[in-house]
């Protein structure tokens, strides 16, 4: 019987259908699951009469199935469970041979996996998988990075059984070395949570703002799709807004409006704040859901609290127009914030990032795919250097076109008492970042008159650092200069 050519530890749904995926691609891949019935299940149920499915019992069985080089591949829940799984594998490997983390792990776990490893002579790759179950059985886009002379062992498999953009390309690229894959697979979840939490400020304008019903609704998000906000995340939204439950009635209104999180969106909260990045608007979508699980308080403060008596009375057809582009502006802003995330991140950790190859490997399979992605690829295709979105001429364009539908959608917002926290936000950083002087003048000030920590003034060189004595009494001792 043939060697396989991968191994699978993890039979959830996503390691199922990616074993699945990869067999459909002509591929032989060995599975193992710490619950030996699982696999078996596996075997009998979903990978029946599957020749390329290789099921195995025993750690030893699973490692002698594999050939040379072996690659195996977790699929296994983040963080300790990732690393129980390395030491139980390590043992039966030999120098040359790669480990794969295929799960959602925190970047910094795989910069210390692909140095502790490639120590004892193991390759490792740590790499993003989006696109849900649907996307690991169809096409998922893949994010790997780590040990660089690891790739051309795993490039074949991985780009065939990824997504494809429409002219082939596979969503499926190096992105860099140590934890690289891993920190754009953080980013992308972050720009997911962004893009959700629009979406829903976009429904509860809509529906409570102006009193569109679930039908007038679903009509409104298929309009969307059509547009340049075609993506997959309206594409879902339109259609959860027609799902009716068993008594005929919108389901998404019986769902308890409080949301979960797995924490990669904190996680990148923590890096933009780490690498001093205002990446605000996923930031206010990860403190949205954190104030939804507040649901008991909530009920509580609405009985006490009351917000404006306002009705909606403009032309509804202008809103849902004005609510398009600003949602569109909105999620060019949240991109833009994430690649200068990116961007900082690589000069930090010293990696090599394709800004250009990154949008493609979000173009197709993941979940935040969208059209307007290309644009993003051909930015960064025309300028490598580009420092922010906001600044290509045709993203610069679309924004400018678009802040009056913005602030006439956030003003209704406001008379209505509706919280828009990320169109918000979106709105707060393109008037800062297009500020040639912003009011630090005086928080600098005001640091120096009650710490002494100095600040530099616009008729000085930079880098040049003074203290005043603000009250006569102060002295005129300076603490030292230093950032967090």
């Amino acid at each position: 019987m043939n060697k396989a050519d991968l191994g699978l530890i993890g039979l959830a749904v996503m390691g199922q259908n990616l074993v699945l995926n990869m067999a459909d691609h002509g591929y032989t891949v060995a599975v193992y699951n710490r619950t030996t019935k699982k696999m078996t299940d596996f075997i009998e149920g979903p990978a029946k009469g599957n020749e390329n499915v290789i099921g195995t019992e025993t750690i030893e069985e699973f490692i002698s199935e594999l050939k040379l080089p072996r690659r195996v591949m977790l699929m296994v829940k983040a963080g300790e469970v990732v690393d129980k799984f390395i030491e139980t594998v390590l043992p039966h490997l030999e120098e040359g041979d790669i480990i794969i983390d295929g799960g959602n792990s925190h970047f910094p776990d795989s910069n210390r996996r692909t140095k502790e490893l490639a120590a004892k002579g193991i390759q490792f790759i740590g790499t993003g998988v989006s696109g849900g179950e649907e996307g690991a059985r169809r096409g998922p886009s893949i994010m790997p990075g780590g040990n660089i002379s690891a790739w051309p062992h795993v490039k074949p498999i991985f780009q065939d059984i990824s997504a494809k953009t429409e002219s082939g390309e596979a969503c499926c690229e190096w992105v860099g070395n140590d934890g690289a894959g891993h920190y754009v697979k953080m980013v992308h979840n972050g720009i997911e949570y962004g893009d959700m939490q629009l979406i829903t400020e976009a429904y509860q304008l809509l529906h409570e703002g102006i009193e569109l019903d679930y039908d007038e609704m679903h009509q409104v998000f298929a309009d969307y799709n059509k547009g340049p906000l075609d993506s997959y995340l309206i594409e879902i939204t339109r259609d959860i807004l027609a799902f009716r439950d068993e008594n005929n009635e919108p389901l998404v209104e019986k769902i308890l409006d409080t949301a979960g999180q797995k924490g990669t969106g904190k996680w990148t909260g923590i890096s933009a704040l780490d690498l001093g990045m205002p990446v605000t608007l996923i930031g206010e979508s990860v403190f949205a859901r954190c104030l939804s699980a507040l649901k008991e308080e909530r009920v509580a403060a609405s009985k006490l609290i009351k917000g404006p008596e306002s009705s909606f009375s403009g032309d509804k057809v202008s809103f849902i127009k004005d609510l398009e582009q600003a949602l569109l502006f909105s999620k060019i802003i949240s991109y833009a914030q994430g690649f200068m995330m990116m961007k900082e991140a690589a000069k930090e950790n010293e990696w090599k990032l394709n800004y250009g190859a990154i949008a493609l490997m979000w173009r197709g399979g993941c979940i935040i795919r969208s059209v307007f992605l290309g644009k993003i690829k051909e930015a960064f295709d025309n300028n490598p250097d580009l420092s922010n979105l906001v600044i290509d001429d045709y993203f610069r364009e679309i924004l400018q076109n678009a802040q009056g539908s913005l602030r006439r959608v956030i003003s209704t917002a406001v008379e209505l008492g509706i919280p828009v926290p990320t169109l918000s936000t979106a709105l707060a950083f393109f008037d800062g970042y297009r500020a040639a002087r912003l009011p630090a003048n005086l928080l600098q000030a005001q640091r120096d008159y009650f710490g002494a920590h100095t600040y530099e003034r616009i008729d000085k060189p930079r880098g040049e650092f003074f203290h005043t004595n603000w009250t006569g009494t102060g002295g005129d001792v300076s603490s030292s200069t230093y950032e967090v």
